[in-house]
């Protein structure tokens, strides 16, 4: 059963292009991740500031045990931190990870 984890990024008007690249900086960073499935950063077409960061597991322990690595964490560090320099400021004002399970649906 594919496990669907959201994280809603709250993002000031303006700040939108600098959150896509900080995410292109670090694509790929998760694949090859035991039960990752796939990625996809959702920038809002209308007046929402909610971007989303939609990610599929085979598990909810493979997701746990993502988020519990060490990869996780230097994933998560900016092009800056790894070279030793200070953090930049973060982009949104709010995130909350939402938790689904794929109920139904159909194959394009």
């Amino acid at each position: 059963m594919t496990v669907i984890k959201i994280n809603a990024i709250t993002v000031p008007d303006g700040s939108g292009d600098e959150l896509a690249h900080r995410f292109a900086a670090r694509a790929g960073a998760v694949d090859g991740t035991e039960g990752f499935q796939g990625f996809e950063l959702l920038k809002p077409t209308d007046e929402r500031t909610q971007w989303l960061v939609l990610t599929r597991w085979a598990s909810e322990d493979d997701f746990q045990a993502w988020v519990s690595s060490p990869s996780f964490a230097e994933g998560h560090r900016s092009a800056a931190e790894r070279a030793g320099g200070d953090a930049p400021k973060p982009v949104s004002t709010h995130s909350e990870i939402w938790s689904y399970e794929v109920a139904g649906g159909s194959q394009g």
